[in-house]
C-alpha cells in the first residue's frame, strides 16, 4: 500500500514522502492515527497546496519577527534598585519583571522561552543587553535593562 505521509513516523517516513507499507500497518495505524492517506494524485495535490499554506504563514511571522526586532531596538527598560553598604545592586530584575514591563509599557508579548542567555543575570547598576529568538533562530531581537540606583526618601 503506498501511503502520503503526513507526520514524521520513526523507521517509516518523513513528512510528504510517498512510502511502501504493509495493507494492515497502513489501514490500521497509519491513516486512522492521521499519521499518513492513501496516496492517490488528489492527496498529493492536496499536501502541495497545503505546504504553499504553510509556506505563506511562515513568511508572514517571519515578516512580523523583523518588524517585532526593529521595535526592540529603541526600548530600554529602567527599573530601580537599592544599593548595599558598598555600593553593590542588592537582588537581582528577573527576567518575569523583564517581560512584565515590557508587555505594560510598550504592549509587547514575549515568552521566557524566548530568551538565549539565561546565564545572563540583571544584577548590578548600568545597562545590560538580553538577546531574545523572535523566530526560530533567524531573527534576532535584543532588549536593554537600565538598573538606576533607586534614590533614599
Amino acid at each position: 500500500m503506498k501511503v502520503l505521509m503526513k507526520k514524521d513516523v520513526r523507521k517509516v517516513g518523513k513528512k510528504g514522502e510517498v512510502v511502501d507499507v504493509s495493507d494492515g500497518y497502513g489501514a490500521n495505524f497509519l491513516i486512522p492515527g492521521g499519521h499518513a492517506v492513501l496516496f492517490t494524485p488528489a492527496a498529493q495535490k492536496d499536501f502541495e497546496h497545503q505546504k504553499a499554506l504553510e509556506k505563506i504563514e511562515d513568511e508572514k511571522r517571519k515578516a512580523m519577527a523583523a518588524d517585532m526586532a526593529k521595535a526592540l531596538e529603541g526600548i530600554t527598560l529602567k527599573f530601580e534598585a537599592s544599593a548595599g553598604r558598598r555600593g553593590e545592586m542588592i537582588g537581582t530584575v528577573s527576567f518575569k519583571e523583564i517581560l512584565t514591563a515590557l508587555k505594560k509599557q510598550y504592549d509587547i508579548c514575549l515568552d521566557k522561552k524566548q530568551i538565549v542567555e539565561k546565564d545572563v543575570i540583571v544584577n548590578g547598576f548600568g545597562v545590560t543587553t538580553l538577546k531574545v529568538d523572535l523566530y526560530k533562530g533567524v531573527v534576532f531581537g535584543e532588549i536593554k535593562v537600565r538598573v538606576d540606583l533607586k534614590e533614599k526618601k
